[in-house]
């Protein structure tokens, strides 16, 4: 188990969303390259980074700025927002990104998805997003009709091997997490799962940690900025699990 500090970049800004609404922003950082050397003096080995424009507008908008994090730091960086063909996905590779996270075009580009997978296999992560049992795509803001763990498993049958799934009610809130949630859906998708969404504190992880074989990483963003969860101590924790 991992720890993965969240930057999700809007406008090229650290800022948090509450329960995914762009209207409801927090902004923690200006420059979201300083970010992550804070996260990466801190101890942190992943950083989690996310293009809200790009995943809000289909196109890749912060790219020079999630190079730059590459480039800047030692930290592994995983990317989503805006990944909707096989070109984004190369400039990606391209900017020293270490996985790739696909969102939206698991529901509506599937052939894309598949292409993707099978060239870039084990970089590729699907990323699903749900609200009461339902995905929502196009940056949380629509649902998409399909039953989150009917996805699972599909993606895990399309090659799949990481599978980042976000609490979507639970993000940004600091309500805690479900860990039940993530070790169901790691049984659906046959690999353990990035639990994302409601990690507040040290407690979140220690409840995550009653079901690690269910859990690759656990990626958390408000707490560390508000410092409810010191990345220093989680990254230790998740070292010695």
């Amino acid at each position: 188990m991992y720890l993965l500090p969240a930057i999700d970049i809007l406008d090229g800004r650290a800022v948090r969303l509450a329960k995914g609404d762009y209207n409801r922003v927090t902004v923690y950082n200006e420059d979201p390259v300083d970010q992550a050397k804070r996260f990466e003096d801190a101890g942190a080995t992943w950083v989690h980074v996310v293009d809200l424009n790009g995943a809000r507008s289909g196109k890749q908008e912060n790219l020079a700025l999630i190079e730059r994090i590459a480039e800047s730091t030692s930290l592994k960086v995983e990317n989503g927002g805006g990944v909707r063909d096989m070109a984004a996905v190369q400039r990606l590779y391209d900017a020293g990104v270490s996985r790739v996270v696909l969102g939206s075009a698991l529901v509506v580009d599937k052939e894309f998805a598949e292409q993707a997978i099978a060239k870039f296999g084990d970089m590729l992560c699907a990323g699903i997003d749900a609200r009461g049992g339902e995905v929502a795509i196009q940056g949380w803001r629509e649902g998409a009709g399909v039953p989150a763990e009917e996805l699972v498993a599909e993606v895990a049958a399309a090659g799949f091997r990481h599978l980042v799934y976000t609490d979507i009610s639970r993000d940004g809130m600091q309500t805690g997490i479900d860990a039940s949630a993530y070790e169901r859906m790691a049984r659906v998708f046959g690999n353990p799962v990035i639990a994302s969404g409601g990690v507040t504190n040290m407690d979140d992880l220690r409840n995550l940690a009653q079901v690690a074989q269910s859990i690759e990483g656990v990626i958390t963003g408000r707490a560390v900025y508000e410092g409810t969860l010191g990345v220093a101590e989680a990254q230790s924790f998740c070292d010695a699990l």
